[in-house]
């Protein structure tokens, strides 16, 4: 069986059709008045008024027709044409039912032609820390990686690194300067140290110091950008002493990943895209796409004429000029952000030929990714439609701005990670949670909060919105937090624990209370969450749904005992209930990277 809207939109559309109405109409929808309704079809209001008849003795009549269906317990027509649909309980049985026997996905439906996905996502700089600014595209690619996974398709995340721009001009330029890494500032071929002359301490002391100095000494600047040409156009030097940062900073940044349970199937960085960029310049060159612009190389990727409407703060909307060419080739001969992004797309239709990309990277990059995108389809390179720049909002502090440390800095992800961790530990102790439990066990369920409590913090807001950090309130094990979540699905294990002791296993679902009726509405409802999240690209509507589960659980609980039920048979289809509620509450968690522990 689909789930429960789809096969009531069947039924309706079906008496729609009988009537003569057009079954576009037939829509049906959670009710807005549960306590009146599972669901409600409006259509017949539109419908009649198209018709030019009575709203209202329309529904009566489609109503009339969907009474006979032993599927609804009643079908009633309230105000000037809404229909209320309740079901039977025999239904919602055989619905939950099915949800509880789908181990995979939990009732949820998966696509019927997959695609192959590509999803960028990551992208700090080699050489330097990952700080707060890189958490929210880990955590809402990792989802939407998984997300799309669940659904069918083959994805590959890709971390699409940033390892071949200006700063590792700069790092070079000030690793010369300070002498650390003279064996490899000679002219030749080497051999040069296989051992790496600086740590990931040296480069993140170098990093900020080149930077500023560039600020402010342009003869500083030019060298760095000298370094990055020649870099790039193969300086051996360069290029051995290149690969000790990368191998340095890439250590580092597969244990920060780690730790927020986010992987990638490819560990690429710009670089990877440079062996197409002889090809792809004189492609761009012989189709007259490149061109020379004030000593650099563009693309114009804008249409003649082309303006836009772009609205000010003050409220008020001007026409501004169309997006500017995608810079290329630098007036120095440097290959820009631009240029590698465009090379990527290049790289990944030869490689992998993806039907989808999907780029998981802030807001404010959006003007980049149009032009580039644009690029790409002007060249050929991707299928109009086909790269989607899915931006973000910022996690902000208490005063609305990016979040930063009280001594104002950017806060490193490593020192965040562990702040986490300590409030966890405290939460725990005070919950007198774990109590019972080994060190080494204590620690990782410590972890797994932590991580919960970032991850739902940021999942649960839409992917557009920005949000204020507020660990106190995350790391509550009460309200819509993922601490709380977590906490519900040890609840319920440790309930099925109990009945396996007292040899209770799941039996056959039966529907009679309140309560059950609201559990299996709310299970049945994991598959439109599934698929919204999918089709919008919003995994807040997995978490929201994750938090409704642990909410209707709640309630079955305390209403309708299962233990010390009445009956065998009701004590067996509330475990059923119970392990069906468990089992969609994981995954929707595992959707969101989150990992529940057996116990606390």
């Amino acid at each position: 069986m689909a789930d429960l809207k789809t096969v009531l939109s069947e039924a309706v559309a079906a008496a729609f059709a009988a009537e003569g109405v057009d079954t576009a109409l037939a829509r049906v929808t959670p009710s807005d008045r549960p306590d009146l309704a599972d669901f409600q079809s409006n259509g017949a209001l539109a419908a009649a008024k198209a018709l030019k008849a009575n709203p209202r003795e329309l529904a009566g009549k489609i109503a009339d027709r969907l009474t006979a269906d032993p599927r609804f317990a009643s079908v009633e027509v309230a105000g000037p044409g809404f229909i209320n649909l309740k079901l039977a309980d025999a239904l919602l049985a055989e619905r939950a039912t099915e949800v509880a026997a789908d181990a995979d996905h939990a009732g949820a439906a998966v696509v019927a032609d997959p695609r192959k996905v590509v999803i960028d996502f990551g992208g700090p700089n080699v050489a330097k820390p990952m700080h707060v600014g890189h958490l929210r595209s880990a955590i809402i690619g990792e989802s939407l990686k998984r997300l799309f996974r669940f659904r069918g398709d083959h994805v590959t995340g890709d971390a699409h690194f940033g390892d071949w721009g200006f700063q590792m001009g700069l790092l070079i330029t000030a690793c010369g300067d300070e002498g650390v890494a003279d064996a490899f500032m000679v002219e030749g071929d080497g051999p040069f140290p296989a051992e790496s002359p600086v740590t990931l301490a040296d480069l993140d002391r170098l990093y900020p110091l080149a930077a500023g100095k560039a600020k402010e000494d342009p003869a500083f600047r030019d060298r760095a950008r000298k370094a990055t040409a020649e870099l790039q156009n193969g300086r051996p030097g360069y290029r051995a002493l290149w690969a000790h940062f990368v191998a340095v900073s890439r250590e580092a940044l597969k244990r920060e990943y780690g730790d927020l349970s986010v992987d990638f199937d490819l560990w690429n960085g710009e670089s990877d895209a440079d062996p197409q960029m002889p090809e792809m310049l004189a492609h761009l060159k012989e189709t007259g796409l490149l061109v020379v612009d004030d000593g650099a190389q563009v693309v114009h990727v804008a249409k003649p004429g082309e303006t836009r409407k772009k609205k000010l703060a003050d409220g008020s909307v001007i026409e501004a000029p169309s997006p500017p060419p995608l810079l290329v080739i630098s007036s120095e001969g440097s290959a820009m952000y631009g240029t590698t992004d465009l090379a990527t797309i290049l790289d990944r239709k030869k490689a992998l030929a993806p039907d989808l990309a999907l780029y998981v990277v802030d807001e404010r990059q959006a003007e980049h990714f149009e032009q580039v995108f644009r690029a790409a389809y002007l060249a050929s390179y991707a299928v109009e439609g086909s790269l989607e720049h899915l931006g973000f909002g910022t996690m902000n502090g208490p005063d609305g701005k990016p979040f930063k440390t009280r001594a104002g800095g950017v806060l490193k992800l490593r020192d965040l990670i562990d702040q986490a961790t300590d409030k966890a530990r405290e939460r725990l102790h005070e919950a007198k949670l774990g109590d019972d439990l080994s060190p080494d066990e204590f620690e990782a369920i410590a972890h797994k909060v932590a991580i919960a409590a970032l991850k739902f913090a940021d999942l649960s807001n839409a992917r557009t919105t920005s949000y204020v950090f507020d660990l106190d309130r995350f790391m509550s094990f009460e309200g819509k937090t993922g601490p709380y979540l977590l906490y519900q699905s040890v609840r319920i294990k440790s309930l099925l624990r109990k009945g396996a002791e007292q040899g209770l296993t799941p039996g056959a679902i039966v529907i009679a209370e309140p309560a059950e009726r609201d559990l299996a509405l709310t299970l049945d409802a994991f598959s439109t969450a599934v698929s919204d999240a999918y089709d919008k690209r919003m995994p807040h509507l997995v978490a929201e749904h994750a938090y409704r589960v642990a909410q209707s659980f709640s309630k079955f609980y305390a209403a309708c005992p299962v233990l010390i039920a009445p009956d065998e048979a009701t004590k067996r289809s509330r475990l059923a209930l119970s392990a069906a509620a468990l089992r969609q509450l994981e995954i929707a968690l595992n959707l969101l990277g989150i990992d529940t522990p057996e116990r606390m």
